[in-house]
């Protein structure tokens, strides 16, 4: 048993009652330093983490209600953008990544993608008008053979976010040891080590302050596109037996998250579809997990810091298949890092600083006792063994910590 022991249930009272310790994970990072997880845990009861980056693997399903006379939607469209009607007569799921469909795509490289399923996306959650068209190959039951309607999303009688695969638990860093520009779900990759492009918060990032899923699963309640929003599965591509630093953190990409939320509930700022020039369309999302303090090993996970986590540098130019070299989430906020012997400029494709503003909301929205912790009731899968826990060392030098 451990120095400290809380509950879900004892930290949601002290929320209710307005009592509880909530610190973003960027502020956890000096407490647990200067103190040490035991006088940590003890202090904090919850720690916000936010990130704010392109999220392919995103979409919505939507209802679009029954026409007169009804008709069964085997092809629609939303603002031209294909959203797939083979789930039942008015319910179609839009993707985030699908492009216009008169897009030109890539005929003339590099196609710039202007309009896809993400902007759609965005569009809904602005208020905007959508205009929606629907083909149906005509039953008895469902005569109507073509719809065209204009639409919001307050129209909609349902409407709800639901994306397979968000926030990444660490993910590569680009480079291109080509001689050409590659264009990427990366970014633009510029030729000869030009520049090196990373997409996760670092210290922020939610998975990185729970490395082993502990407060993670089915029912963890989440900020999701500036509303409130639930883990629901582990997200496609979750690989939780990734190698792993001694603090538990991943050295590559790891886990991933299925989530979901009621769109009507967001907000545009949260929800914005992206161009990736070259690539394709997306959709950046801001995510943001509450991490429940509930003893001195989840105060040690959450005071990691970008120092203690780093990521693979890899060549997307496909010329090097292996890792070029390892960097922290320091050196890369820095602004360059070195590879191969030479000094690159980095660029993030993650806003730390909407990253940070989803820590501080949701960081207020506990504080004001208007968002409670969700308790999971299936955890993520994790690796198998046992956690590696807070190293004897750690522990043995905050023997008498400071409480200032």
């Amino acid at each position: 048993m451990g120095a400290v022991q809380k509950t879900y249930q004892e930290i949601n009272e002290k929320i209710r009652k307005g009592q509880a310790v909530v610190v973003t994970a960027e502020e956890m990072v000096g407490i647990v330093k200067k103190k040490g997880p035991v006088q940590a845990a003890r202090e904090v009861d919850v720690v916000t983490t936010g990130t704010f980056a392109p999220m392919c693997s995103s979409g919505a399903f939507i209802n679009f209600g029954h026409t007169q006379p009804p008709i069964k939607a085997s092809k629609v469209w939303l603002n031209d953008v294909p959203a797939y009607g083979g789930l039942a007569a008015v319910d179609l799921f839009i993707g985030a990544t699908e492009p216009a469909f008169d897009d030109p795509l890539n005929k003339i490289r590099p196609g710039s993608f202007d309009y896809g399923g993400g902007h759609v996306l965005h569009d809904l959650v602005s208020g905007k008008s959508v205009q929606l068209r629907a083909e149906g190959y005509g039953t008895d039951c469902y005569p109507r053979r073509q719809v065209e309607m204009t639409v919001t999303l307050a129209d909609l009688p349902y409407a709800v976010l639901c994306n397979p695969r968000n926030a990444y638990q660490n993910y590569n860093c680009a480079v291109n040891l080509s001689q050409k520009t590659i264009f990427t779900y990366m970014g633009t990759l510029k030729p000869r080590l030009g520049n090196a492009n990373y997409s996760t918060s670092g210290q922020l990032s939610p998975l990185f302050n729970d490395p082993y899923y502990r407060t993670l699963g089915l029912g963890t309640r989440i900020f999701l596109g500036g509303a409130q929003g639930y883990i629901t599965w582990q997200g496609s591509q979750h690989n939780p037996n990734a190698a792993r630093l001694p603090n538990g953190v991943p050295r590559g990409p790891a886990g991933t998250l299925m989530v979901m939320g009621d769109l009507k509930e967001m907000k545009p700022r949260w929800v914005l579809g992206v161009s990736l020039q070259g690539y394709g369309c997306s959709l950046s999302l801001g995510v943001g997990i509450p991490i429940p303090i509930l003893d001195e090993e989840m105060a040690y996970y959450t005071g990691v810091s970008d120092e203690d986590i780093v990521t693979q540098v890899k060549d997307y130019s496909f010329t090097r298949p292996d890792p070029l070299c390892e960097v922290s989430y320091a050196q890369l906020r820095s602004g360059s890092i070195t590879v191969e012997g030479k000094e690159l400029p980095t660029v993030p494709l993650s806003s730390y600083v909407r990253a940070k503003e989803i820590a501080e909301l949701l960081k207020d929205w506990i504080q004001k006792g208007t968002f409670s912790l969700g308790e999971p009731q299936h955890l993520l899968p994790t690796a198998s063994g046992e956690r590696h826990g807070i190293p004897e060392s750690v522990l043995r030098s905050f023997e008498n910590p400071s409480t200032d």
